[in-house]
């Protein structure tokens, strides 16, 4: 049986923000697959029984292959304030990632310039600034290992394409099953270990402050790690540290 393609986290009249499965896209691409913006209309459409077409946008995006949290605006408003959070950094994120190489430091910045191949949907990460290139930088913490793997918190500062995905790869760390990025073998469903886990803004019409989480995947090798969810469950200082 096929996997539902969100569960939703969070829902008003402004936002709806969703946990995504790994292997759905978020908008369209030329394999023209139904999209988790497609999923999501449908999913208030039918809710709240609109008539005609249905305003919802998503925000941002998470790559196909990437599970986790993705808010979409459901009026123009909404939509235009989000924006300007991201644009302003006032959105805070948290991933967690499982990479086999444990990194040389417990904790660590890592700053690359990212210059894009279109063609080949690949990322290329530079130490200096070079022609094109985009500034992406994170932070990252060790949260423990299991069976052989290594659980990462990261908190991107920049929001680039492919960013922590390219950048741990180029620390010597590639996720698990990312084989674009340099792991040695794909997941069998084709998805990635990395998860978009937390979500910490104000919100932009009730200006109540909000921390959003989103279940790890319910997959046998992400359930070994639950046992440091409940530490993170915990948390709420994300803006400015780490825990666990």
């Amino acid at each position: 049986m096929r996997k539902q393609p969100f569960t939703v986290v969070y829902e008003d009249n402004h936002l709806l923000v969703v946990n995504k499965a790994a292997g759905v896209l978020v908008q369209g691409d030329k394999t023209g697959d139904k999209t988790l913006t497609d999923f999501c209309r449908e999913y208030i459409k039918h809710k709240y029984n609109k008539p005609g077409d249905v305003f919802l946008h998503p925000v941002h995006r998470l790559d196909r292959p990437v599970s986790g949290l993705v808010i979409f605006a459901r009026t123009s408003k909404g939509l235009e304030r989000m924006m300007e959070l991201f644009r302003k950094r006032e959105i805070h994120k948290v991933y967690w990632a499982v990479v086999k190489k444990k990194p040389k430091e417990e904790m660590g910045k890592l700053t690359h310039y990212l210059t894009k191949d279109e063609n080949r949907n690949l990322v290329t990460a530079h130490e200096k600034e070079v022609s094109a290139s985009q500034k992406a930088e994170l932070n990252f913490k060790r949260l423990g290992t299991l069976n052989d793997h290594w659980l990462l918190e990261v908190r991107p500062v920049t929001g680039r394409p492919h960013q922590i995905r390219v950048q741990l790869s180029s620390m010597g760390s590639p996720i698990r099953g990312d084989v674009k990025y340099g792991f040695v073998k794909p997941n069998q469903d084709a998805s990635i270990n990395l998860h978009a886990f937390h979500l910490v803004f104000t919100h932009p019409i009730k200006k109540e402050k909000l921390f959003l989480r989103a279940g790890l995947p319910t997959e046998p090798f992400w359930e070994q790690f639950l046992e440091f969810e409940e530490i993170k469950a915990k948390d709420q200082h994300l803006d400015n540290t780490f825990s666990g």
